[in-house]
């Protein structure tokens, strides 16, 4: 699993649920333990509610397995080798080089049965990783999005390229033929009695891609005063993101 290193909340909301979701089907999953999207799948295959003996998650890096690489992830790089895997092919005192992370891209494609790419914009080296992956004769799978988000489009090409459209954790493992009678559900859609609530009719107005507070107040009708004070609310509960730009994007629960 891979994507941009500067994602969407959603696209973070994402690769938690379905990287916890492949765990839970027994499934490890691999990734580079880069920023965003490679840290988030780390993470939700992590929280897998499995034997903790089991091996739920592989990182593939480009540096010497003694650095940690970025160094914020040196907390997660732990828990990784107490549950899973570290793998490295550059010797030991190896510096994080640009040139060795697109390289390290062919090791994640060929531990994987398939490549799933979260979020992506048109040059990102998750890209490479799926074109690697295709190439050794892996399934490449890209999870759509807002098109007007430029993290993606590199999906939105993928899929146009004949990657298949993934909207559930059941996408991947039929596809695969991973035989799992109840597979965890990926990130679904609000409660429908939640638009019944002030809260819930806003979240229905937001819809699922970046908007202002002043297209809220067209939407709506409601004072700004108003919508600042349900915005702050679902925020602290973790329904709403605030974005650069004074923008806002409801996160999907999983």
């Amino acid at each position: 699993m891979v994507g941009s290193r500067n994602p969407t909340p959603q696209g973070v909301s994402n690769a938690r649920a379905f990287a916890r979701a492949f765990g839970e089907a027994g499934i490890a999953v691999v990734s580079g333990l880069a920023l965003g999207i490679d840290g988030a799948a780390h993470e939700g295959a992590l929280d897998a509610a499995i034997d903790p003996l089991w091996p739920s998650t592989v990182a593939v890096v480009g540096t010497g397995l003694d650095r940690v690489y970025p160094a914020r992830h040196r907390a997660l790089a732990q828990r990784i080798a107490e549950r899973g895997l570290i793998v490295s092919e550059f010797p030991l005192g190896t510096p994080p080089l640009n040139q060795n992370f697109p390289k390290r891209n062919r090791i994640i494609a060929g531990l994987s049965r398939g490549t799933l790419v979260v979020e992506a914009a048109l040059q990102s080296g998750s890209l490479i990783t799926a074109r690697l992956a295709s190439e050794q004769g892996r399934e490449v799978f890209a999870i759509p999005g807002s098109i007007h988000s430029p993290q993606s489009r590199g999906c939105h090409a993928l899929i146009r390229q004949g990657a298949k459209l993934v909207e559930t954790v059941s996408d991947v493992l039929e596809e695969l033929r991973f035989d799992a009678a109840a597979p965890p559900p990926a990130p679904a859609p609000a409660p429908q009695n939640e638009p019944a609530s002030p809260s819930g009719g806003l979240l229905q107005a937001m819809g699922h891609d970046p908007v202002s507070l002043d297209a809220l107040c067209a939407r709506t009708g409601h004072p700004v005063a108003a919508l600042q004070v349900q915005l702050l609310e679902l925020e602290l509960a973790g329904c709403v993101a605030r974005l650069p730009g004074g923008l806002f994007q409801q996160i999907a629960q999983g």
